[in-house]
């Protein structure tokens, strides 16, 4: 039986995350309430937080990137 991969994490951000984002340098980038996923890009590092509306899902990967990021992918390929 095939085993169902776990959604990629997404999280609307309440003042509690919202200040434990601000602290690991994402400050001024998000504001209460914003949904944000963790997403793959053209930075050097990990997965990064990103707005749910900068990134898109991509189900190959089962993971989200960029759109920039993406964009710059399928035109190379």
């Amino acid at each position: 039986m095939e085993k169902l991969r776990a959604l990629p994490q997404k999280m609307l951000l309440n003042l509690e995350k919202l200040n434990e984002l601000n602290s690991q340098g994402y400050a001024g980038k998000f504001c209460l309430g914003d949904t944000v996923v963790l997403a793959c890009g053209g930075w050097e590092g990990g997965p990064r937080y990103v707005l749910e509306r900068e990134a898109i899902f991509d189900r190959a990967t089962n993971s989200y990137i960029e759109r920039k990021c993406y964009r710059a992918r399928k035109i190379t390929d």
